[in-house]
């Protein structure tokens, strides 16, 4: 059976940053997603990263996924967008960071 990486860092309501990891290839994360913020309405299970089974590795430890809101207005500019339109993606937990987190770091 194989292992988990960390526990699980994300609750669902809580506000997360999809990081730009500059990782090439088949990674499952969208580039209109990277820098994003978004709200984790789910916790999905732990899974084998994808970004190491797309290489043939087929065992190791197991990532955590989330499922993660975004308002649609926060993706595309306008034109302006009804307030409840929203995407939801499954993004792996390597690529979030807690959105607070990221704001105090800044300038």
């Amino acid at each position: 059976m194989a292992a988990m990486i960390h526990p699980v860092r994300f609750q669902v309501g809580d506000r997360v940053t999809v990081l730009a990891l500059g990782k090439p290839g088949h990674v499952r994360t969208p580039d209109y997603i990277l820098g994003k913020t978004g709200e984790v309405i789910e916790f999905c299970g732990c899974f084998l990263n994808p970004e190491d089974l797309s290489v043939g590795r087929t065992s190791g430890p197991t990532v955590p996924l989330y499922r993660v809101k975004f308002r649609m207005d926060a993706l595309w500019p306008p034109p302006q967008r009804h307030p409840d339109d929203a995407l939801c993606i499954e993004i792996y937990d390597h690529w979030l960071a807690p959105a607070a987190a990221l704001q105090e770091s800044r300038p």
